[in-house]
């Protein structure tokens, strides 16, 4: 392979494409692997047997989330989170983890406990979720967006002993709590009004963020934590049926911090330059923490390297053009639309937004167009990549030049995990070029789903996780994802099992029929979209529908329209529905 095969042919790029420049790249991905990860390199690799199965595992990364909090409490007063008028530093940070983490032994969390945390992205929201990780239980960050009984269900699947809880949470969680049998104790933040029986104010226990500083100089309790010991739970909608969580290990999420930084300094020495020494960043997370995207691959890696987080109580375009000038924001994203929103606002040029280097998404569809507006609207380098729940974040990452060079794919595995394409079968491997399903393994591939062993066997294959997506990979092992083979919709980096919608229509009493597509949109990649066929002799409306849906799952995964079809929708000789017969009805 030499080394000018990784640019685009001329005669195959879009007019307004980006041009390599001359002697770009001037290394390849394998003479760049073979220097970063040699012995002795801060990117070392090295074999460890994880469950029976030999890994490649980065040989630096810190082997526990308690071990990163010990790291980042060295970074001292450095601020680590800022928060409308609060800013917390790492050593305040740290004071009300251990603080907690303390009061969580006190109350009874042993190892191996679970302990549900639904909260919107606050300055707590760290300190819960390392006071509980670095005593050994296991944290299950709940989707914020969720009803009360799909916040209930995730409370009850997991068994958690113990959740820390905002007060908008509480609220909606509040009409299940008589059926949450294995719950025994809620810490609520933000409270202003009386807390049920079991519960207490977290202010009572670690005061308000401003004040975390003038806590006790406590260390966090001595726990006994092994790399591969369960750290987490994340929930991910199942194709069918209930949220399926998938139990994640400390190694699966300290693996994100080597991984982020190796693809940092992979494009410095792809364009030919010396990786500049490290900065602290200032991030504007604007994606949950409950996501892996924001927790594993984003908030790590920031406190690895003393870096700052900057919260937003609600996205706001206006208000993130706002904090990028006052907190001279370096880096944002998460997901396409977000891109989308500062570059189109109307005031953008009203702001001094030049402190931005970098803008980086995944979790949905993006058009090769915003890749070069990024450049050429911030002068800040697009960034993507893939990874799904059940992979603890990123396998793939794509940055910069070659980002700007291929901007369809989602890049190359990272050095210490594998893709391959898979056919039908489940068996055949597929040649370079050829789509099929796509499977990754690696080390941070979590260790099945929680409390259901068949899900587990029939998506973890001998370290190999079967991810759903249809794929191909280039001679250079660059990954281009094609198409789902799971009937999902993501929506602004939100995924939506079309299973689940369909199932509340079901249930709806005029509706005998029915189907959830994916309507194309510029800036969330899609929307749901959904045909019904109703019961003869009965009726119902499009705005009745909605909030029959809304009533019963989470505002995102609501259809934006419903069409009414006066058949029974077509299907095939096996009876599944023809969903790609159905988008004409939207014309």
């Amino acid at each position: 392979m030499t080394l000018t095969e990784t640019a685009i042919p001329p005669e195959d790029r879009d007019i307004d494409a980006w041009t390599a420049p001359a002697g770009w790249p001037a290394m390849a991905l394998p003479q760049i692997e073979a220097m970063l990860c040699a012995a002795g390199q801060p990117f070392e690799m090295e074999t460890i047997e994880i469950d029976g199965i030999a890994t490649r595992c980065w040989k630096y990364a810190p082997p526990s989330l308690a071990a990163l909090a010990q790291i980042a409490r060295g970074h001292g007063d450095k601020t680590f989170v800022v928060y409308e008028d609060e800013r917390v530093s790492y050593e305040s940070w740290f004071r009300a983890t251990a603080t907690l983490a303390d009061h969580l032994r006190a109350v009874g969390i042993a190892k191996g406990d679970r302990v549900a945390l639904a909260m919107r992205n606050l300055p707590e929201w760290p300190v819960a979720f390392f006071a509980i990780v670095s005593i050994g239980a296991i944290a299950v960050p709940l989707n914020a967006w969720w009803t009360g009984g799909e916040l209930a269900y995730g409370i009850a699947d997991s068994g958690a002993k113990l959740l820390i809880a905002d007060a908008e949470r509480l609220d909606r969680i509040m009409p299940h709590l008589d059926d949450l049998s294995s719950l025994q104790a809620m810490l609520i933040s933000r409270s202003t009004g009386g807390l049920p029986d079991r519960a207490t104010r977290l202010e009572d226990v670690v005061g308000s963020p401003p004040a975390y500083g003038e806590l006790a100089d406590a260390d966090l309790p001595v726990t006994d934590i092994h790399p591969d010991d369960a750290a987490t739970i994340f929930y991910t909608s199942g194709t069918t049926g209930n949220p399926k969580g998938a139990l994640g290990s400390h190694r699966n999420m300290t693996t994100n911090i080597m991984t982020s930084a190796y693809a940092g300094v992979r494009s410095c020495l792809r364009r030919g330059e010396a990786p500049p020494t490290p900065e602290p960043a200032v991030m504007l997370t604007v994606i949950p923490l409950f996501h892996v995207t924001a927790c594993s691959a984003g908030m790590t890696g920031i406190m690895f390297g003393g870096s700052t987080m900057v919260f937003m109580h609600k996205w706001d375009p206006q208000k993130a053009l706002e904090i990028i000038e006052r907190e001279r924001v370096t880096a944002t994203g998460g997901v396409p639309t977000i891109a989308w929103q500062l570059i189109e606002h109307p005031d953008r040029d009203k702001y001094d937004l030049s402190s931005l280097k970098s803008i980086s998404y995944g979790g949905a569809p993006s058009a090769p167009e915003l890749v070069r507006k990024i450049r050429e609207v911030f002068g800040a380098l697009p960034g993507n990549g893939w990874g799904m729940t059940e992979t603890m974040a990123t396998v793939t990452s794509h940055t910069a030049e070659d980002y700007l060079n291929r901007p369809d794919s989602c890049g190359p595995a990272v050095p210490v995990c594998d893709l391959k394409i898979v056919d039908a079968d489940g068996v055949t491997e597929m040649p370079v070029g050829e789509v099929g399903e796509l499977w990754a393994r690696g080390p941070q591939i979590v260790k099945g789903y929680w409390n259901k062993p068949e899900a587990t066997a029939a998506t973890f294959v001998d370290g190999w996780v079967r991810t759903g997506d249809l794929a191909r990979l280039d001679g250079e092992g660059f990954c281009y994802i094609v198409d789902r083979a799971k009937d999902m919709i993501i929506r602004g980096g939100e995924n939506i099992y079309s299973s689940e919608v369909e199932n509340a229509l079901y249930d709806h009493p005029a509706v005998t029929d029915a189907a959830l597509i994916g309507l194309p949109h510029r800036t969330l990649g899609e929307e749901p979209a959904a045909i019904v066929h109703l019961a003869p002799g009965t009726s119902a409306s499009e705005a009745e529908l909605q909030a029959w849906v809304r009533e019963r799952l989470a505002a995102f995964k609501v259809p934006v329209r419903i069409v009414f079809c006066e058949e029974t929708l077509p299907r095939n000789a096996n009876g599944k529905i023809l969903k790609k017969d159905l988008a004409g009805l939207f014309g």
